[in-house]
C-alpha cells in the first residue's frame, strides 16, 4: 500500500482528489492539509510515501513547502506538484527545489495513479505538456548564457534574455507589454525583473534606470 498525503487549500478539491487517488486499491490517503504550514506540521508527525501538493496555498505556498522539506531534509517523502499552473517558472522552480513530479489538475485519473507509483519507485514523473516545457527551457539555455561583449551583461552577469528585458524596461515598457513582445507570461517577466534588480543591486526601478543610464554614458 502506498501512503499518500494531500495538501490543497480547498476542501472540495481535497475531497475530490482523495476520491480519485483512492480509486486505486494500492493507494491510500493517510492525511490531508489545507495550507503549507499545516503540511509541514503534519509531516513531522507522520511522513507518508508520497505528498501530492498544490502550489497556491496560504501561509506557505507549495514551492516554499518543497524547499523547506528538501533543504532541511525534513523527510524522505516523494513530492508531486499538482497545479492548475503550467507557467514555465513554476515548473522549473519546483524542479530546482526538489519536487519529484509535476502534474496539471486536469490530468486523468490513470495518469495521477501512474505518477504516484512512478515517484514512489524512485523515478521522476512529468506529464507530456510539462516535459515539453522542461525541454524547451533546456534548449533556451543556449541563448540565456552571459555574453562577454556587452558592458551591462559583463558587469552584472546578466543573461542575454535579462539584458533584452532590461532594454525594454529602460525603454519604458510595462511587464504586460514585455510579456506580449516575448510571448511569455507576466509572471515569468516579473521573475526576470526581480533577478535583474538583484544582480544589479538596486531596490527599485528608479535606481535601476539610474544605474543603466550611468553605465551607458561611460
Amino acid at each position: 500500500m502506498i501512503r499518500v498525503a494531500l495538501a490543497d487549500d480547498h476542501e472540495i478539491v481535497r475531497s475530490g482528489i482523495q476520491t480519485v487517488i483512492e480509486s486505486d486499491p494500492e493507494i491510500k490517503v493517510v492525511w490531508r492539509a489545507s495550507d503549507g504550514q499545516e503540511t509541514l506540521d503534519k509531516l513531522s508527525e507522520d511522513s507518508p510515501d508520497v505528498l501530492v501538493l498544490d502550489i497556491r496555498m496560504p501561509i506557505l505556498n507549495g514551492l516554499e513547502v518543497v524547499k523547506a522539506i528538501k533543504s532541511k531534509k525534513l523527510s524522505d517523502v516523494k513530492i508531486i506538484m499538482l497545479s492548475m499552473h503550467s507557467d514555465r517558472q513554476y515548473i522549473l522552480n519546483s524542479m530546482e527545489y526538489g519536487s519529484d513530479g509535476y502534474l496539471l489538475k486536469d490530468t486523468s485519473k490513470l495518469e495521477l495513479h501512474k505518477a504516484i507509483k512512478t515517484v514512489h519507485s524512485g523515478q521522476k514523473y512529468f506529464s507530456g505538456d510539462i516535459s515539453n516545457t522542461i525541454i524547451t527551457s533546456l534548449l533556451d539555455q543556449s541563448t540565456d548564457k552571459p555574453s562577454p561583449e556587452s558592458g551591462i551583461e559583463r558587469d552584472y552577469n546578466l543573461t542575454k534574455r535579462e539584458n533584452e528585458i532590461l532594454d525594454m524596461i529602460y525603454a519604458g515598457d510595462s511587464n504586460k507589454t514585455i510579456a506580449e513582445k516575448l510571448n511569455k507570461s507576466i509572471r515569468t517577466i516579473e521573475t526576470h525583473r526581480f533577478n535583474i534588480m538583484k544582480k544589479m543591486e538596486v531596490g527599485n526601478i528608479a535606481e535601476l534606470l539610474k544605474k543603466v543610464e550611468k553605465r551607458r554614458k561611460n
